[in-house]
């Protein structure tokens, strides 16, 4: 076997090997998690102390839905420890799919061009190209 082939092969073997690791990503969600102190603003309160950092934290997800910041307001214990766990899962996932295109990107670097086949020698095809059916449109009737 060439050792191109040798190279093609290993590379082909990576890419089923994070398919199936992203056969394997659980649920997830976009986002990241914020903890956040805040004084009450009353007077005779703890936190009006300037060195008192506020009480909290209070958590917040924020993620990105059509261009605007979006924050829901989450309680410690199984609501905060679940959504760790999807924005944990989500980073997993991005960083499979960044090495998933990476090995893609250097198995088409790797694999040679073959006349005939798509990316070879081959001349272009119809796609891509005005062809239509020959016959000409009939145009809208003016409403009678």
């Amino acid at each position: 076997m060439p050792e191109g082939a040798d190279e093609l092969a290993g590379l082909e073997r990576r890419r089923e090997e994070l398919y199936r690791e992203l056969g394997q990503v659980g649920d997830f969600r976009r986002g990241s998690l914020n903890g956040v102190r805040r004084k009450c603003g009353k007077p005779g309160c703890a936190c009006a102390s300037p060195d008192h950092p506020g009480h909290g934290p209070q958590w917040n997800l924020t993620r990105k839905v059509e261009g605007r910041t979006r924050a829901v307001h989450l309680r410690p214990g199984p609501e905060l420890e679940k959504a760790r766990r999807e924005v944990a899962e989500y980073g997993r996932f991005r960083g499979l799919v960044s090495q998933v295109t990476e090995v893609n990107e250097a198995i088409c670097q790797a694999r040679p061009a073959v006349a005939g086949e798509a990316g070879g020698d081959a001349p272009p095809g119809p796609g891509g190209e005005k062809g239509g059916s020959g016959r000409r449109s009939r145009g809208r009737r003016p409403p009678g």
